[in-house]
């Protein structure tokens, strides 16, 4: 579903991403974890086409080179992600929050509710019955009508992972879903995400500091320092790798005391 080879970006003097070369395969789950600064977002803003990635860089998309490709046209071909600091419209209702993630896929232009109103408003009641659908699903039907504004903080987390689906996909990426939930909280988070995989047949990668979110769901992991790709493999052969542990918590205690700490 997506390769990236090369992949590098600096700013000014200062290599956030170096080199990366890593492949998901569609239908899984990936994790992609690491310290602070270690270039997950970086990696994140380049696939989505906030960022330009270095000369040199390739990223493919479904079999489409899309490494100079604009956000836009990126999320047109099925690209879609949650960023960490939510970027809900909060004065927008939660079913209209819902209905900007569908737009890309409208079947009018600008200039349709001018001259085709009829269809436009039979249009647009079928998309609302969707995205209710959709709400529903995410237990946010009831809230559809209110100000986004006046949900709480996971129920935020809820909307953006809905905008995100209302996209309807074939890659979605997850920017730290957990933060700042309850335990319990990321419990369901992550029954959640298992049931959206496979309800919209989505491939899915997910950057989160929770390390019980990532190793209870992801098949494969990758993991960065400070711009490099150390390791990657599935939770069990990335918790027992020596220069994960260390990039973690550092080299000073003896390897069995850090094993035990990291996997604790």
């Amino acid at each position: 579903m997506l390769e990236t080879k090369n992949l590098s970006k600096k700013f000014g003097g200062l290599r956030a991403l170096w080199d990366v070369n890593t492949k998901i395969e569609q239908g899984t789950i990936h994790g992609l974890i690491g310290p602070n600064g270690s270039g997950k977002s970086t990696f994140f803003n380049l696939i989505t086409g906030i960022y330009q990635p270095d000369l040199g860089s390739h990223i493919n998309f479904a079999g489409q080179d899309i490494t100079t490709r604009s956000a836009h046209q990126i999320a047109e071909l099925g690209v879609s992600r949650t960023f960490q600091l939510l970027r809900l419209f909060l004065d927008m209702t939660v079913l209209e929050n819902v209905m900007v993630g569908y737009h890309c896929h409208s079947p009018y232009g600008i200039l349709s509710p001018i001259f085709l109103g009829t269809k436009v408003r039979k249009a647009e009641n079928i998309i609302r019955e969707e995205m209710i659908e959709l709400l529903e699903f995410l237990g946010l039907a009831e809230f559809a009508d209110i100000p986004a504004s006046e949900l709480s903080g996971g129920q935020k987390k809820l909307l953006s992972l809905g905008r995100a689906i209302a996209m309807k996909p074939k890659l979605l990426l997850l920017d730290e879903p957990g933060a700042g939930l309850s335990p319990v909280n990321i419990d369901n988070l992550m029954d959640t995400i298992l049931t959206l995989k496979e309800r919209y047949k989505l491939t899915v990668i997910v950057v989160e500091h929770v390390l019980k979110l990532v190793m209870n769901t992801c098949e494969r992991i990758t993991v960065l320092d400070h711009g490099k790709k150390i390791a990657e493999g599935t939770p069990e052969e990335v918790k027992g790798n020596r220069s994960v542990v260390e990039a973690y918590l550092g080299k000073e205690m003896a390897d069995e005391e850090i094993r035990r700490v990291f996997t604790g």
